[in-house]
């Protein structure tokens, strides 16, 4: 009989994507073929503190197992993940960890780094690919460099917001009509994401923004169709077919993504002709490989009512797991359930370790 693998499973996190995370986590863990591994829960608290977790999991959404993980040794969790790294050859108890996190800390190659330093396998992208991905402007100009159509946009920063504001409004005026979007750069879940239809929403737009990112980001608006295709792999990666995205709000935004109460629709497969179809596919595979991810990832597109054209909008390395999430949907569709999901974003986990040694 073959050993169990254990699995630790990290989420929560300090940025303004904790509670995402926990519901993502949630799903995760439930999917998780018990009779293959020892699951191992270890929460991050939004004030940064690490917490070995060992009730309900039922207990993870509303935020409650954390009194319940309050007692608990934390040397113990300390020695789990780390050995003791006086003996020579150490090994971690940990065999492979999934990091259920979103945002900063979490999504961006930091964690990942660590990661890498206790050289343990670890799901998803590895430190560049993650920083890149959680970098919207940044990647918007890898996405080009590769062929990729993105829409027009100018970066800001909080200093500019804080120091002179009038002079940010009149480089987006110069440049763009209104609607506009304006994005932290380093956020997902469309944490602090506003659509703006004049100045004063601008103004407000780029003041919430700033709350969550020193650096921000303002595209000219899409009118198109919201496109999601998923992504799975490591040198040869596979993208599935493409999802639609009907959002219940004028855009989808954090609230109609997981609060409310299944008014957004998910549509996969997505209506498209073969041809728009692979594009789609074609592009997201293109977008994975210009970041040099690995793992897993959904790429977010918007299809041009009018013309047709496509647009790439942003990669998402650690895409959300929640129980209205598009990433394994997609996937299941293409005959792939969450559960074998799961056990293949840990063995490409694995096999790009075993690449590196």
């Amino acid at each position: 009989m073959q050993e169990k693998l254990n699995v630790a499973v990290i989420f929560g996190g300090k940025s303004g994507e904790h509670e995402v995370s926990l519901m993502s986590a949630t799903n995760v863990i439930n999917a998780m073929d018990k009779s293959r591994y020892n699951i191992y829960m270890i929460g991050i608290t939004k004030k940064g503190q690490w917490m070995l977790y060992q009730g309900p999991v039922e207990k993870l959404p509303d935020g409650s197992w954390e009194a319940e993980a309050r007692g608990i040794d934390n040397r113990r969790l300390i020695d789990m993940m780390l050995g003791s790294i006086l003996e020579e050859n150490y090994k971690p108890k940990i065999d492979v960890i999934f990091p259920v996190l979103h945002g900063p800390n979490g999504e961006d190659g930091t964690i990942q780094g660590f990661f890498e330093m206790l050289g343990i396998p670890y799901v998803g992208c590895g430190v560049i690919g993650s920083a890149l991905g959680m970098d919207k402007a940044i990647s918007k100009q890898l996405f080009e460099d590769a062929g990729l159509k993105t829409a027009k946009y100018v970066v800001a920063y909080k200093y500019e917001i804080q120091d002179n504001l009038q002079v940010v409004i009149d480089r987006v005026e110069a440049g763009f009509q209104y609607p506009v979007f304006v994005k932290p750069v380093n956020m997902g879940s469309s944490v602090g994401i506003t659509k703006a239809h004049d100045r004063q929403e601008l103004e407000k737009g780029l003041k919430e923004a700033a709350r969550f990112d020193r650096k921000l980001l303002i595209e000219e608006y899409i009118n198109g169709r919201e496109i999601e295709c998923a992504v799975l792999g490591n040198n040869y990666p596979e993208a599935s077919g493409a999802g639609e995205i009907i959002p219940s709000k004028e855009f989808y935004d954090y609230e109609a993504k997981y609060f409310d109460d299944g008014k957004s629709a998910l549509v996969i497969p997505a209506k498209l002709t073969e041809e728009q179809d692979k594009t789609i596919r074609d592009a997201a595979i293109k977008a994975f490989k210009a970041l040099d991810c690995y793992g897993m990832a959904r790429v977010d597109f918007f299809l041009e009512k009018t013309t047709g054209e496509i647009y790439i909008n942003e990669i998402n390395t650690i895409p959300g797991f929640t129980r209205i999430s598009m990433y394994p949907k997609l996937w299941d569709t293409a005959g792939l359930s969450y559960s074998k999901l799961i056990d293949r974003l840990i063995e490409l986990a694995q096999e790009r370790y075993n690449e590196t040694i």
